[in-house]
């Protein structure tokens, strides 16, 4: 049977929208049943009706719906908000409290003390509040975590990682609306590609490692003159574990176009995944020959093999991944295990990064801790 489903944001035109409505609706496990999509809205509702959202669920903004769902006895059990970064503490915090389950988007919230409140606002709740680090639902990554997991790369020593690409690179498209947001204080936060991109690829390196940043050190860099917030960051990291970590994220990298990957190197062999072949693992076992894993193939991991959906050689792309975060808001609504699922926590580790890299950039680089105060 399905579950009822609501979305607050993504209207037409949105970036993230069409993903998360491709992706929750893929293996008909969800049906979208209420909608809030747009700041103006008259237009929001038009576009929840051409939807098939019914006219009495199609409401004019987020607090509409949640005072119209919250009464229903076939009410939305889970509620994705996808409206810009300022607004998701409020909404996300407001639908766990009515019971709601909730997927926000990243950033989960704009600060450190934001990001503790939701996580225990979601404990006290018992309600499922995941965060769309969508990339980690790709099959291969999680082959590549539960080769970490099996102890196929003994003790990991280093992960390298990066997030860059070159869209922001014009300087004379520097006041574009869509790009001009990302690097506004008052829009974004304290951090502009960090926080946009660079959390991906650390969510990335701890998801796939198993472990949890303890320190890092940071280099910030505004390359457009106009800009108040970075455009490129260099992040050093230690892991919990004693692993040594190197991750760059940018976008005035100019040929790079979703240039997303991360390398693993362990005691006995290294493996490399990148975002634009991702149906690919290489892998090296110590003293041994480069191997390329495909998705699909046999002799997988049960986790690799659950998320994939077509045959070996044909490709599964970023909508798939996002759908992949469904498949398993699904099961863990349902009472099922919530391991590989990005939750609460994990968007308050990103948070608190973000945070901790922003301190030690404006400190020259030095050592700060990554840890929320509520984990260490």
């Amino acid at each position: 049977m399905r579950l009822n489903w609501g979305m607050v944001g993504g209207g037409e035109g949105s970036q993230i929208g069409p993903a998360h409505r491709l992706g929750a609706q893929a293996d008909g496990l969800f049906t979208l049943a209420a909608a809030a999509l747009d700041v103006d809205a008259a237009k929001g509702r038009a576009y929840a009706e051409r939807l098939g959202v019914a006219p009495d669920r199609a409401y004019g903004d987020w607090r509409e719906m949640l005072e119209g769902e919250r009464a229903r006895e076939d009410r939305v059990q889970l509620v994705t908000i996808a409206t810009p970064n300022a607004t998701h503490f409020e909404i996300t915090k407001a639908f766990l409290e009515a019971g709601f389950h909730v997927l926000c988007e990243k950033p989960m919230t704009m600060s450190v003390e934001e990001g503790e409140e939701i996580v225990r606002v979601a404990r006290a709740s018992g309600r499922v509040c995941a965060v769309n680090y969508c990339y980690s639902a790709y099959p291969m990554v999680r082959e590549m975590r539960a080769m970490v997991a099996r102890g196929d790369l003994g003790r990991i020593r280093l992960v390298v990682t990066n997030f860059s690409h070159g869209h922001h690179a014009d300087a004379a498209d520097a006041d574009n609306p869509r790009v001009r947001w990302r690097y506004d204080p008052a829009m974004a936060g304290i951090s502009g590609q960090f926080a946009d991109c660079g959390i991906h690829a650390l969510h990335m390196a701890s998801f796939v490692v198993g472990d949890e940043v303890a320190t890092l050190s940071a280099d910030f860099a505004a390359t457009i003159d106009s800009r108040v917030l970075e455009d490129d960051a260099m992040v050093n990291f230690r892991m919990a574990g004693g692993a040594v970590g190197r991750l760059w994220s940018s976008s005035v990298a100019i040929g790079r176009q979703h240039g997303f990957d991360i390398q693993v190197f362990g005691e006995t062999g290294g493996m490399r995944w990148a975002s634009e072949q991702p149906n690919q693992v290489f892998w090296t076992p110590v003293g041994g020959r480069t191997q390329i894993m495909e998705k699909g193939e046999a002799g997988l991991s049960d986790e690799a093999a659950r998320l994939s959906r077509v045959p070996i050689a044909h490709p599964e792309g970023f909508p798939l991944a996002v759908a992949n975060i469904y498949v398993d808001l699904a099961a863990a609504i349902r009472g099922g295990l919530r391991d590989g699922l990005p939750q609460a926590e994990d968007g308050l580790r990103s948070v608190a990064a973000v945070a901790a890299a922003v301190e030690s950039a404006r400190a020259n680089g030095a050592w700060t801790d990554a840890r929320p105060p509520m984990f260490r």
